[in-house]
């Protein structure tokens, strides 16, 4: 089911974010990637997919475009384009970028909806296991704060349900419906 080129992105992934750890904890980045590219994996993605997903950040933390050329000739077009449909636009300011993302989503391919959902299913997951440890505090590693974290979330998550209705969708939409009510239960 995966082949060689499966193995050659996870040690790829691995030499590329070998330094990053998860925002705010000192968890090795890798772990982010590699649940993502399993939330793929359990809903069905192909081998493409499950290496985009391994890659959905490279461009974005490791150096741009030189990134997406090198993905592309190790992995192939499919995947550089499934991994530029993952990354962030270089726009400032922080709300300004994730407009433009969740716009781009509405008219992305089924393989970059797969693989952001599986992103921001994880990243949710994480926020919320984090908010239930150390409370508001949370909201201050992120640009966009509670508030902007909370829209974008949201955002992204009716974008891709708008789109199609999946289980990986109806998941996120619980995820983050809890981060909401967590959040207002801080806030009372």
């Amino acid at each position: 089911m995966l082949s060689h080129r499966f193995e050659e992105a996870i040690i790829y992934a691995i030499q590329l974010h070998a330094q990053q750890k998860r925002k705010g904890s000192e968890t090795p980045y890798i772990a982010h990637l590699l649940a993502v590219t399993s939330i793929v994996l359990e809903q069905g993605g192909n081998e493409d997919e499950a290496i985009a997903a391994l890659l959905h950040d490279a461009i974005e933390d490791q150096g741009g475009e030189t990134i997406r050329l090198e993905i592309q000739q190790r992995f192939g077009e499919t995947v550089a384009d499934i991994v530029s449909g993952c990354t962030n636009p270089l726009i400032r300011p922080w709300r300004a970028c994730k407009e433009v993302y969740i716009d781009h989503l509405r008219t992305a391919s089924p393989s970059v909806r797969l693989v952001a959902s599986a992103d921001k299913l994880h990243n949710a997951r994480s926020i919320l296991q984090d908010y239930h440890q150390i409370g508001e505090e949370l909201w201050a590693r992120f640009t966009g704060g509670k508030e902007g974290v909370l829209w974008y979330y949201r955002s992204v998550t009716d974008t891709l349900l708008s789109q199609n209705i999946t289980p990986l969708g109806i998941e996120l939409n619980r995820v983050v419906t809890e981060i909401e009510h967590v959040a207002r239960t801080y806030e009372q």
